[in-house]
């Protein structure tokens, strides 16, 4: 709606229930009760700013939804320059605070006051990464992202009340304007915006039409120049040429194809998808790359984009593409594709990205090369439904041509190839049944008697130099870390508990964030502060470490000659209410991950004794 019909709307008293109309109708639920008062409390501030600056007919989309995330702004203004004519977007970020002062040490983290000890981001750096990633990913400001700048209005505070928020340096993304500053604010505004109606710029912002920019593509391809370190042998080639291949042929013609690449742990997915998307940016293509993995990916992100925060986007997930254009890329790299879910839409997903559309075939659908990299041993949870047979029906329900690549070299287990095969066999992922370990040079399996003998293995490798993870089937409930009064962290609970031999650890952290020293869930595999705690199968699934200890918990234990999966004994609510079939292949699957995580060996210790005693006649002297 205009600005002008905005606040003739809160003179009558409309304005909350008819957007909340519309947010019920574009969003699919309702929204919350503090968001509502936010409408009706900020943004007649800024449509009476407008109207008073004489740009009562500028186009106000409420809500504007940010590219590829579940992210809002709060109001995106729509218009014509007043120089150039052409169209011009400004995104504005309202606050109602009344103070605000800068975190210590951290310009862009902010406390305010009345909302208590709580680190809030400095709207500027909010409303400048909103003003990035719509630019980034726009289809319509490709080429132009000078039409969109930023600000954010703090209307209920004065300059001094939040004068420190000034230091954190502005540009043409963000700056910073409060109800003292209004007729600053004005000025800006009738910088950026003619007065003339701003419908027409507002109908060519397609929120669906998502891909990456060129300007990002050439700081990606910059960014990623010399990442190409990696020497791609046999089938890894084979891949990699295919998918070039395809890529060159869809850019000359109306051409379409779909490559499938499946190997084991360590063979070199993940290698060929990064070596395909610097390639791809480099030549000019557009890319994305995307997991079903937080965790892998979160890493992939500190790893590929190395702290650039723009290349850091271009890692996405699964469940991003349900509205993208249709073959709007060049190449979308599925990497652990075995984690590919029957449906993106998730139990609170609202009108604008629920899908009536499979995830595969949205997979598919949205870019002229689709990439599928995947391990179907790694099938963990129930509802994942990656496999080559399930890629492959999805295709030829398109008439899609599928390529498909077997990688046979071994990089993980120290390119144990005998390894691999025993770990399959051991789980009956694979027939013939348990063998003896006869041994391998590249790789070594050890047997611990008790917990502690585990961990000291483990760690003498970890002090070595080495880096060492101990890892366990979910079989112990996962406590929040204890804090105290004022909410400070105290300590991690010690859930992996074994009283019988008295030995505890704490699981790895769950949330996002380190504490007390421990690193994120995310970052658990990687940062060495993450040897004291036990990771489980959502933080270690797509990692790999020099030494791999595992602990086999009492879901999966050895009893007359067979493996017995127990669903009372497993505290993953999720897997544990499968089926009792589906459930024993997702715990194997799930040891099977955790057993092929290490590089140089791995150390094996089972709650069981019967277990125990069986993996002893398997490994005896080794």
């Amino acid at each position: 709606m205009s600005a002008r019909a905005l606040v003739e709307e809160a003179v009558v008293g409309t304005l909350r229930e008819n957007l909340s109309r519309q947010f019920r109708f574009a969003y699919g639920y309702e929204a919350g009760e503090s968001e509502q008062r936010s409408w009706q409390n900020s943004l007649p501030a800024l449509a009476n700013t407008l109207t008073e600056a004489g740009l009562g007919d500028i186009e106000m989309l409420i809500e504007y939804p940010v590219p590829l995330s579940s992210y809002r702004v709060d109001a995106l203004l729509c218009g014509a320059h007043p120089e150039t004519g052409e169209p011009s977007y400004l995104v504005v970020e309202l606050k109602q605070w009344s103070e605000a002062r800068p975190v210590p040490d951290a310009e862009d983290l902010v406390l305010v006051k009345g909302m208590g000890n709580v680190a809030h981001l400095n709207p500027v750096a909010q409303v400048r990464r909103y003003c990035d990633h719509i630019a980034d990913f726009t289809q319509t400001l490709n080429g132009h992202e000078h039409r969109i700048s930023g600000a954010a209005y703090l209307h209920n505070a004065t300059d001094h009340d939040v004068a420190r928020l000034f230091d954190l340096a502005s540009d043409a993304y963000g700056q910073l304007f409060t109800g003292s500053s209004q007729g600053k604010f004005q000025q800006y505004l009738t910088e950026r915006l003619a007065p003339v109606p701003g419908a027409d710029a507002a109908d060519v912002l397609h929120p669906e039409a998502v891909a990456p920019s060129k300007q990002l593509m050439a700081v990606a391809a910059e960014e990623i120049k010399d990442r190409g370190q990696f020497n791609l042998l046999n089938e890894q080639q084979v891949a990699y040429s295919l998918v070039m291949r395809a890529v060159k042929k869809a850019s000359q013609a109306d051409f379409k194809e779909v490559i499938v690449v499946t190997g084991g742990p360590g063979s070199g997915k993940s290698v060929i998808a990064l070596e395909l998307l610097g390639e791809l940016y480099r030549n000019g293509f557009s890319a994305l790359h995307a997991t079903g993995s937080k965790s892998f990916t979160t890493t992939l992100q500190k790893a590929a984009g190395r702290g650039n925060t723009r290349v850091q986007k271009l890692f996405r997930y699964f469940n991003n593409f349900a509205h993208m254009k249709k073959n709007g890329l060049d190449v979308l790299l599925c990497d652990e594709s075995h984690r590919i879910r029957e449906s993106s839409n998730r139990r609170y997903s609202g009108n604008h990205t629920r899908s009536d559309r499979r995830q595969v075939e949205e997979l598919l659908d949205v870019a002229r090369v689709p990439v599928f990299l995947l391990d179907e041993h790694q099938v963990v949870r129930p509802g994942e439904m990656g496999t080559v047979r399930a890629i492959d029906a999805a295709a030829r329900a398109k008439n899609l041509t599928v390529r498909h690549v077997r990688l046979d070299g071994q990089f993980r287990c120290g390119g144990s190839r005998a390894y691999e095969e025993w770990v399959l066999r051991l789980l009956g992922l694979v027939p013939g049944g348990p063998v003896p370990w006869e041994g391998d040079d590249r790789f070594s399996v050890q047997v611990a008697e008790t917990p502690q003998e585990f961990e000291a293995v483990l760690r003498s490798h970890q002090e070595d130099g080495l880096q060492a993870r101990m890892t366990a089937g979910f079989c112990w409930l996962w406590s929040e870390p204890v804090v105290d009064a004022n909410k400070n962290f105290v300590r991690l609970v010690d859930d992996v508990s074994l009283p019988e031999w008295g030995w505890s650890r704490p699981w790895n952290v769950q949330g996002d964030r380190s504490v007390g020293g421990y690193p994120s869930k995310n970052l658990w595999a990687t940062d060495p502060a993450g040897f004291s705690q036990v990771g489980c199968i959502y933080t270690a699934q797509g990692f790999e470490y020099d030494w791999n200890g595992v602990i086999l918990g009492p879901d999966l234990v050895w009893r007359d000659g067979v493996w017995v999966a127990d669903r009372k004994a497993s505290k993953d609510t999720v897997v544990a209410r499968a089926p009792q079939k589906e459930f024993a292949l997702l715990v194997r699957n799930t040891y099977k991950v955790l057993l092929t995580r290490g590089m140089q060996g791995t150390v094996l210790f089972s709650t069981d004794k019967e277990t125990r005693e069986m993996l002893r006649t398997l490994v005896t002297g080794r």
